[in-house]
């Protein structure tokens, strides 16, 4: 489920806000306005209209049939009266609902929701959302091997811009199709042409950057793969005397694999791993950052 995309120049508690109502957030852009539109019948209306039926239907009563029209008129006017009064009570003013729609209407053009991209550009948003997860996610990142400041800024900027290109894209190829879709003559073929080709080369340029951003995904999850098995590495070589002298106690050192002597050369390399892969990671930042 994509999740809204939010300026990174939004205050954090409204992007965080604006990122669990994407639902409501669409609502809005189909005309939905939860604030009052106008004035409310106040409910102390209700009293006389009530006496009025009921002195009607008195009236009735006392005058026989010929006042049975006024008496529906007035009861059915009442009931319309109360459902109306009744269905425009509005929300709290601290409900979620008006909060939201006031700050989208603060926020308008900085905030993206799923009805602002096309099926192939919600598809490239997923993946870049994705990646993000995975690297914010990621064990490294939580211990500060990748600089996790950097990471938390830099991130939501490079979302921001892609999604922000990506919507761009939707609507020019919105436009491209309904252009062309009473049909091609060789001369609209031929405007068309270098149009097309500049869709296609945007396209591929903010291919490159969601891909660019999975790779730095991939090196970090390399990283967490080489710090889990550094850390079971080393959590062998702790118990690695109780086996020692275990072999020592039963006279099996015959027997013995002549692989445990290498626990510590394993940890070793898993070691220049980690940094390895850390390394490649950063590198892949600076690589998203250019």
């Amino acid at each position: 489920m994509l999740r809204v995309v939010v300026d990174p120049e939004v205050p954090a508690d409204v992007a965080d806000l604006m990122r669990r109502n994407g639902p409501l957030l669409s609502r809005y852009r189909t005309g939905w306005n939860p604030e009052p539109s106008g004035p409310r019948v106040p409910a102390a209306a209700l009293i006389p209209l009530g006496v009025l039926t009921v002195l009607t239907l008195l009236v009735t009563v006392l005058a026989g049939a010929s006042g049975l029209f006024l008496a529906a008129l007035c009861t059915v006017y009442l009931m319309v009266l109360a459902c109306v009064h009744l269905a425009r009570k509005p929300l709290p003013a601290d409900s979620v609902e008006r909060v939201l729609y006031r700050h989208s209407r603060l926020y308008q053009g900085r905030f993206l929701v799923l009805e602002d991209f096309d099926v192939p550009s919600r598809a490239l948003l997923g993946r870049v959302q994705q990646a993000i997860d995975r690297v914010m996610g990621s064990r490294v990142n939580a211990l500060g091997m990748l600089d996790s400041v950097r990471n938390s800024v830099m991130l939501p900027a490079e979302e921001w811009e892609i999604a922000r290109l990506l919507t761009k894209l939707s609507a020019l190829r919105a436009r491209h199709r309904h252009l062309a879709r009473g049909g091609r003559t060789p001369e609209v073929a031929a405007a068309m042409a270098p149009l097309e080709r500049a869709l296609a080369a945007s396209e591929a340029a903010v291919v490159a950057r969601v891909e660019a951003l999975e790779r730095y995904a991939r090196h970090v999850a390399r990283a967490d793969r080489a710090l889990a098995s550094r850390g079971q590495i080393e959590a062998l070589l702790a118990h690695l005397p109780e086996y020692e002298q275990l072999v020592a106690e039963t006279g099996a050192a015959r027997f013995s694999a002549p692989e445990i002597g290498t626990l510590s050369e394993d940890a070793a390399r898993l070691q220049q791993a980690l940094r390895d892969s850390v390394r490649s990671a950063h590198e892949a930042f600076r690589y998203l950052e250019g």
